[in-house]
């Protein structure tokens, strides 16, 4: 079969069969009496080959070696096919990524390409101080997605701030995006977003924040329930209490829950629940001598007569410190 035959037959074009031929991958099989090159079933399966390994990605080199060493294995080579291929989709997909927050800016001309892909850049550099930079003078031409991404992955607390803070600058986008790293395995990602979403306004926002008072980590909850606390979301009571217990961030908690308390219906139930941890514990332990105290203290801004009994039951307590806070707060609240 003379190499037209050939290249139709096997949709290689006859230049890259002659290439193929230079570099020793192929030798037809023999000649016409006119000097033509004549192929035989032989030389055309191992064309087949040669395509089919060229499919796997294999270079023309490596492609010798697999048809003519006896020795040659192909476990190695395809493991390190795999490893290129994981390399090459993971870079197209970061470009792709790329292109697509591009487009998502809706940029007027290539000034603001180029101004998008330096905030970019900026946002994914090694130093803080380049990522702080960018979200603080930047904000505007960064898409909300980079963004959410960023503070998703920021551990700087300084840089995460400034990140929050555009974030917050960005609009509405967020939130949801915000959302898909609540689900997150990984607790820390949970506890970023979050924070995030304590800084933004909406319905939206807090129904997410509500969701996260279910979450497995006390860090993630306890962030949540401040967050709701200030927004007057009342359900955030049992988390805001049990942050006191812990002694994680109880003042913010105790101010949280003075906010809450602007009704009487709800601050006897605020107080309530301070006293039943003060004298019952929890289910599963007893209250410890330390959070009775900051329990004791957190009944001071609970307005009510509720609030009030409690402190004076607890001004006789055998705890010689909660007694004396007790007291003193019974004072205060007499002068006021």
């Amino acid at each position: 079969m003379l190499i037209g035959e050939v290249a139709r037959r096997s949709g290689v074009s006859a230049r890259m069969l002659r290439h193929y031929e230079s570099l020793g991958l192929l030798r037809p099989s023999g000649r016409t009496g006119s000097g033509y090159r004549e192929y035989s079933g032989d030389d055309i399966r191992r064309i087949f080959h040669i395509e089919s390994l060229r499919s796997l990605g294999l270079s023309l080199r490596e492609i010798g070696r697999a048809l003519d060493d006896p020795g040659f294995t192909p476990s190695a080579l395809v493991d390190d096919l795999i490893r290129q291929t994981r390399e090459r989709i993971a870079a197209e997909t970061e470009l792709l990524t790329r292109l697509r927050r591009i487009d998502a800016a809706e940029p007027a001309d290539w000034e603001d390409v180029l101004q998008i892909v330096v905030s970019l850049q900026a946002l994914g550099s090694k130093s803080a101080a380049a990522r702080q930079r960018a979200a603080l003078s930047s904000a505007d031409e960064i898409p909300v997605e980079a963004l959410v991404e960023a503070v998703l992955r920021e551990t700087e607390p300084n840089v995460a701030g400034a990140l929050r803070w555009a974030l917050a600058r960005s609009g509405d986008g967020g939130t949801a995006l915000l959302a898909q790293g609540l689900g997150s395995p990984v607790a820390a990602v949970r506890e970023r977003a979050v924070r995030s979403l304590a800084e933004l306004p909406g319905d939206e926002a807090t129904a997410r924040l509500r969701d996260a008072l279910t979450d497995a980590d006390g860090v993630v909850r306890g962030h949540a329930a401040l967050a709701l606390g200030t927004r007057g979301v009342a359900e955030a009571v049992p988390a805001l209490v049990d942050l006191i217990v812990e002694g994680r961030n109880d003042t913010d908690a105790a101010d949280a829950l003075s906010l809450l308390a602007g009704d009487t219906s709800t601050a006897d139930r605020i107080a309530a629940r301070l006293v039943d941890r003060l004298t019952h514990g929890t289910t599963h332990d007893t209250t410890e001598a330390p959070a009775r105290v900051r329990l004791t203290q957190a009944l001071a801004d609970i307005p009510g007569r509720t609030a009030s009994d409690a402190l004076v039951e607890l001004s006789g307590d055998g705890d010689r410190a909660v007694a004396l806070t007790a007291a003193y707060l019974l004072r205060l609240r007499d002068a006021g």
